[in-house]
C-alpha cells in the first residue's frame, strides 16, 4: 500500500511539472470533475433552495396544519365552526405544536372608478403571527388585528395594487353578495408582494371581528384555526395525532371539525415539488458519468504513457494489484484536485447568488424573482463522498488493462 502510495505521489508530481504524463490528459480529466461537482452542488442547492421558498410561502398563508368545518373543504364560502379558548389551550398542549391562531374568510369583490376585481377577504384576530408578513411588506405596516372591534384596516398585494391602480391609504369598496349585497369600505395600510401568484392574487387581510360579522356568525364561530408544527419532518404524525382526537367531533350548533395538514390541501403544488427531485437524479447521474469518462480517458492516456515504467515494475516483482493501485491512487489525486476547484466554483457560485442574486427568473412563471439558493452541509458532504467513491469505482475496471501489459515487450516501448 505505501509502495503504490509513493510511486503514485512521484507521477503526480511529475504531471505537474510537465515532465512526461500527457498534460492535456491530466487536465480535461480534473476539469471533468470539476466541472460535474459543480454542477452537482449548485443544482442540489437551487432545488432545495426552490423547495423550501415555495413551500414557505404556501406555510405561510396556510399554517402547517389547518382544523375546519368539514362541510367546507372544497370552498372558499366556509361554513364555521366554535374554536373557543379551551379549544386553543388543548390544540397548545400539543408538544409539537408552536402556535396557534383563529381565521374566517368571505369572498367577495373590489371595486374601483374604472375597475373591479374577486378577492377573499380573510380575517385574523390578535394572536396572529405578523413575522410572514412582515418578510414580504413592501409599503407601510402590518397592524394589530382584531376579533372584538372592526378597524377596517387591511393589507393587500401588490398585484392587486397595480391592476386597480391603488396605493397606500387609499380606501377601498369592497362587496360581498349573500342574501344582499353588502358594501364595507376599508382602508389600505399595507402592501406585501410574495410573488405568489395563486395567493398574491386573491387574499386581502383584515380583522377577524370584521370578516365574521359580514359572514354573520355567532360568537366563537370562525372558519378554521391554523397551527404550526415545530418540526416539518414530523407533520404528517402531529396532523395524524390531533385527527385521532378531533375528526368528527362537533361543536354546538353541529359543525363537524376536519383536520388537514397544508400538503394535503394543495396536493398539486407539493407533487410539482416532489417530481424537481426526479431532475436532481438525473442530473446527478448525468454528471458523475461525465465526470466518470474524462477520468477513464484520462488514466487510459496515462496507463499507455506509462507502459515503460509498468514493465519495469513487474520485472522488479511487482504484481499486477501494486501496480494498479498505483494508478488508482494517481487517479485519487487528479480527482482530489478536480474536486477541490469544483467545490470552490460550486460554492462561489452559490453563495454569490445569495448575497447579490445574480440570477433573475419571471415571478409569474416560478414564484420566485431570483434563482433561491439554499446551502446544506449534509448534502454538501454526500456529493463530495458520492463524485470521489463513484469515480473510484468507475476506474476499477479501466485499470485492469495493467494487467495485459508484457514486462519483456513493454520495457522496450517508446
Amino acid at each position: 500500500m505505501f509502495l503504490s502510495f509513493f510511486i503514485a505521489r512521484r507521477i503526480y508530481r511529475e504531471s505537474e511539472g510537465g515532465k512526461r504524463v500527457s498534460r492535456p490528459a491530466v487536465f480535461i480529466a480534473m476539469a471533468g470533475i470539476t466541472i460535474g461537482l459543480a454542477v452537482m452542488i449548485i443544482a442540489v442547492a437551487v432545488v432545495v433552495g426552490f423547495k423550501k421558498e415555495v413551500r414557505d410561502k404556501v406555510v405561510g398563508f396556510g399554517s402547517h396544519i389547518q382544523i375546519t368545518n368539514l362541510d367546507a373543504v372544497e370552498s372558499y364560502e366556509t361554513h364555521p365552526v366554535v374554536v373557543g379558548d379551551s379549544m386553543m389551550r388543548a390544540l397548545m398542549n400539543y408538544s409539537e405544536v408552536s402556535h396557534v391562531q383563529r381565521y374566517s374568510t368571505k369572498p367577495g369583490m373590489i371595486k374601483t372608478d374604472d375597475a373591479f376585481q374577486g378577492m377573499v377577504l380573510k380575517g385574523v384576530g390578535p394572536e396572529f403571527d405578523p413575522s410572514f408578513m412582515k418578510r414580504y411588506l413592501i409599503e407601510g405596516e402590518v397592524p394589530v388585528f382584531s376579533d372584538s372591534i372592526s378597524t377596517n384596516s387591511v393589507l393587500v398585494s401588490k398585484v392587486l395594487a397595480d391592476k386597480l391602480r391603488l396605493k397606500l391609504g387609499d380606501k377601498i369598496y369592497t362587496y360581498y353578495i349573500q342574501d344582499d349585497v353588502r358594501v364595507r369600505r376599508l382602508t389600505i395600510v399595507g402592501i406585501y408582494q410574495t410573488n405568489f401568484s395563486e395567493y398574491d392574487n386573491l387574499f386581502l387581510l383584515t380583522d377577524l371581528n370584521l370578516v365574521n360579522r359580514l359572514n354573520g356568525w355567532k360568537n366563537g364561530q370562525v372558519s378554521g384555526v391554523e397551527l404550526q408544527v415545530r418540526d416539518y419532518d414530523k407533520l404528517y404524525d402531529v396532523t395524524y395525532q390531533i385527527a385521532l382526537d378531533t375528526d368528527k367531533c362537533q361543536d354546538a350548533f353541529g359543525g363537524t371539525y376536519y383536520v388537514r395538514n397544508i400538503e394535503e390541501i394543495n396536493p398539486q403544488i407539493f407533487a410539482w415539488l416532489d417530481l424537481l427531485d426526479l431532475n436532481v437524479w438525473v442530473i446527478l447521474i448525468l454528471m458523475i458519468g461525465v465526470a466518470g469518462f474524462t477520468m477513464i480517458s484520462g488514466l487510459l492516456i496515462i496507463i499507455i504513457e506509462r507502459t515503460n515504467m509498468i514493465g519495469v515494475l513487474k520485472a522488479l516483482g511487482a504484481d499486477n494489484l501494486t501496480i494498479r493501485k498505483v494508478f488508482l491512487w494517481f487517479a485519487v489525486f487528479l480527482i482530489g484536485k478536480g474536486m477541490v476547484w469544483g467545490n470552490v466554483i460550486g460554492v462561489g457560485l452559490c453563495v454569490l447568488q445569495q448575497r447579490i442574486g445574480l440570477f433573475k427568473l419571471d415571478p409569474e412563471t416560478y414564484y420566485v424573482d431570483t434563482v433561491p439558493m439554499s446551502f446544506n452541509v449534509l448534502f454538501f458532504l454526500l456529493i463530495n463522498a458520492g463524485t470521489l467513491l463513484a469515480s473510484v469505482l468507475i476506474l476499477i475496471g479501466p485499470s485492469y488493462l495493467i494487467t495485459r501489459i508484457n514486462p519483456a515487450r513493454s520495457i522496450r516501448y517508446e
